[in-house]
């Protein structure tokens, strides 16, 4: 008798809306985090902040950085601290094609969301470029004219 393979599900943590805000995002890659215990459990009650958080190479692994993940009351001295870096759990391939970007063309990786998938905690990154302050003020034309446009349609 096979078994089905069950669905995928993914449970949202919490997104990183100023990335898409501030960064034009040419790529995106799925890659799992290196946590202590007392992370998953501050992970479950929501409490991380990717506002700051990047990810760079460090020797031949990739770890994110300014990710902050508010400490768990119940774990009491044997917490974890709030900033630490933490190693992402990526294919060496993948590894390399992405850093390669980054050094070649000076892009920077960011995290757009976490998430739990399976049981396991997930970060997707972007491949990002800095957008300039001119291509900022256009994305909010651009979203403006569109709720216009959303606004002038009910009213018909």
């Amino acid at each position: 008798m096979k078994k089905t393979p069950a669905k995928t599900a993914v449970r949202s943590i919490a997104e990183n809306r100023q990335a898409r805000f501030l960064y034009e995002i040419e790529d995106s890659l799925e890659a799992g985090i290196e946590l202590l215990g007392s992370e998953v459990k501050s992970l479950r009650e929501g409490k991380v902040s990717l506002a700051e958080g990047y990810a760079a190479p460090k020797g031949k692994e990739v770890y994110l950085y300014k990710l902050h993940i508010a400490p768990y009351k119940a774990a009491g001295l044997y917490g974890h601290e709030p900033l630490r870096p933490r190693r992402l759990l990526l294919r060496r391939r993948e590894i390399e094609k992405y850093l390669g970007k980054v050094r070649e063309r000076g892009l920077t990786l960011v995290p757009l969301s976490l998430y739990f998938k399976e049981g396991w905690a997930k970060v997707q990154l972007g491949l990002c470029v800095g957008k300039k302050q001119a291509d900022r003020r256009e994305s909010v034309k651009e979203r403006q004219m569109q709720r216009e446009i959303a606004t002038a349609l009910r009213r018909r």
